[in-house]
C-alpha cells in the first residue's frame, strides 16, 4: 500500500471497527485500486456487487447493467446507500447462469452461512462468469486484531475465513482461482503518522511474506465441462 495516504471521507463501518480508521482507510483504498485494475476488462453484460457501498468495485467496469445488493447482514435504507434491490446472501433473486460478475467485498466473513452464499454465486453466474473475492487474512495482524475485538462483541459481526480455505471452496465448486493478492503489512494502529513511520514493512512483506497480508483478494473463474 502507498505510503502517501489519502484520509477516506467514509467513516469505518462497524464490521472493521477492530483495524481502527487508519487501517480501514487503507484497506478501502487497496480494494478499490485492485478492482478498477482487475475489472476494467472483464466483459459481459451483468454484474453484482454485494455489499460494502462505500467500496465501488464496478466504477471502472464496462458492462451495461451493475446492480449494488444490499445484503441481510448490512443495516440501513437501501435509498439512503445507493441499493438496488436487498437480498439474503444464502438465498439470491436471480436464475441460474445468470449473472457474468459477481464481486464479494469482505461478504462471505458477514454472512450467516458462507457457504450458502457462494453457492449461490456458483449457480447464478454463467459458464465462465468470474468473482471477486476480499476478505481479512486470520493469519495476519490486521485479522488476529479484528478476531480479538469480535471476541468482545455480544454479537459478533464477521468470522474470517482463511485464504487456503476459500480457495479450497472455489476448487470444490468448480472454479479456477486466475488472480490471489495479499496487502496490508503495516500493523492496524490508531495513528496514521504512526503508521506511516511504517510503511517500509509493506515492501518488506510483499517480498517476505506475502501470506501474512492483511487482507486477501482472490479472482476466480467459473468452470463448467
Amino acid at each position: 500500500m502507498e505510503r502517501s495516504i489519502i484520509e477516506s471521507k467514509y467513516p469505518a463501518p462497524p464490521w472493521q471497527a477492530g483495524l481502527g480508521q487508519p487501517a480501514a482507510d487503507r484497506l478501502l483504498q487497496w480494494e478499490q485500486r485492485q478492482a478498477d485494475e482487475l475489472l476494467a476488462d472483464v466483459f459481459g453484460y451483468h454484474a453484482v456487487q454485494l455489499g460494502w457501498p462505500q467500496l465501488d468495485t464496478l466504477r471502472a467496469n464496462r458492462m451495461p447493467h451493475h446492480w449494488l445488493a444490499q445484503p441481510e447482514f448490512e443495516p440501513g435504507d437501501p435509498l439512503q446507500i445507493g441499493a438496488h434491490l436487498q437480498l439474503d446472501s444464502r438465498a439470491w433473486p436471480w436464475s441460474a447462469d445468470s449473472l457474468d460478475l459477481v464481486v464479494l467485498p469482505h461478504a462471505l466473513e458477514r454472512s450467516a452461512d458462507p457457504h450458502a452464499c457462494l453457492r449461490e454465486v456458483a449457480r447464478v453466474l454463467i459458464p465462465e462468469g468470474q468473482v471477486l473475492i476480499t476478505g481479512l487474512n486470520p493469519m495476519s495482524a490486521w485479522g488476529l486484531q479484528q478476531s480479538r475485538y469480535e471476541r468482545r462483541q455480544p454479537t459478533p459481526s464477521s468470522a474470517l475465513i482463511g485464504y487456503r480455505r476459500l480457495r479450497d471452496w472455489l476448487r470444490l465448486l468448480g472454479f479456477e482461482v486466475q488472480v490471489s493478492r495479499f496487502g496490508g503489512w503495516t500493523p492496524a494502529l490508531s495513528s496514521e503518522r504512526w503508521m506511516q513511520r511504517l510503511t517500509c514493512l509493506e515492501s518488506w512483506g510483499q517480498r517476505w511474506w506475502p501470506i501474512l497480508g492483511g487482507v486477501y483478494l482472490i479472482l476466480a473463474t467459473k468452470r463448467v465441462p
